[in-house]
């Protein structure tokens, strides 16, 4: 795999989508959770994709359910829940895993490619951020900790 643009995903409407889609834009990969301490970041994700989504931005969200889990309803459950609290409008995938044997493909080219502290590739919780260049090439990770208005520099400077 030479970037991100060469993994489908699968929406939480089930349908696989090609991440081919979105060349030529800047991406956010995010693994999030509906009750998590982090949850509300969902606002502030909105917000940088409502403000930069005409520049170029998009986030893609993956719900996952590992991190003391947080996510435990189902793909139309998790939908509902992210619009009717935070009117989410950027594109949610299908929950996955993001950790262990189970992980899903992209994740763990994002983990191989940007790993965090230390040189660990585990996503250590919800709300991992990985900031992917125009071209693919994933450009940093962010912490569960860094909050999406602390990155919008990062972001801008891509677009």
């Amino acid at each position: 795999m030479s970037g991100v643009h060469d993994f489908s995903c699968a929406r939480l409407n089930g349908k696989d989508e090609s991440l081919e889609a979105y060349k030529g834009k800047v991406l956010l990969i995010v693994n999030t959770a509906s009750k998590c301490g982090f949850t509300p970041q969902f606002e502030g994700l909105e917000k940088l994709f409502k403000d930069l989504k005409d520049k170029g931005l998009v986030i893609l969200g993956f719900p996952c359910n590992q991190f003391g889990k947080q996510d435990p309803g189902s793909n139309d459950e998790i939908g509902e829940f992210c619009q009717i609290n935070y009117g989410v409008s950027f594109p949610m995938f299908s929950k996955i895993d993001v950790n262990g044997p189970e992980a899903d493909p992209l994740y763990k080219y994002l983990k191989a490619v940007k790993p965090g502290i230390l040189g660990t590739e585990k996503i250590k919780w919800n709300f991992t951020k990985f900031l992917i260049g125009k071209d693919g090439e994933v450009v940093r990770r962010y912490a569960p900790l860094d909050k999406p208005e602390s990155i919008r520099k990062d972001i801008e400077a891509l677009l």
